[in-house]
């Protein structure tokens, strides 16, 4: 079975904190999971994704929707394939 790809882009905040927290709570065996600190990498990762803001979570390249509005939260990391 292939891994999924979860990239976390954070910044030293509460927000990023929970985030971190959460992806790791749920992240299952078949989740490969890379945290960016944005103050000391991952700079160009997030360019290419267009991250313009943080936290921002990536699955299999694509940026999960509670990310590009709001708080993160466990139902749309679930939806987008973490944990399953």
């Amino acid at each position: 079975m292939q891994k999924r790809r979860v990239e976390v882009f954070r910044s030293d905040c509460y927000l990023c904190d929970d985030a971190v927290k959460l992806v790791k709570e749920i992240a299952c065996e078949n989740c490969e999971v890379t945290i960016y600190d944005l103050a000391k990498e991952g700079q160009d990762k997030a360019r290419e994704y267009d991250i313009s803001a943080v936290p921002s979570i990536v699955v299999d390249g694509n940026i999960v929707d509670c990310c590009t509005h709001g708080k993160v939260n466990k139902e749309a990391l679930v939806a987008a394939g973490i944990g399953q």
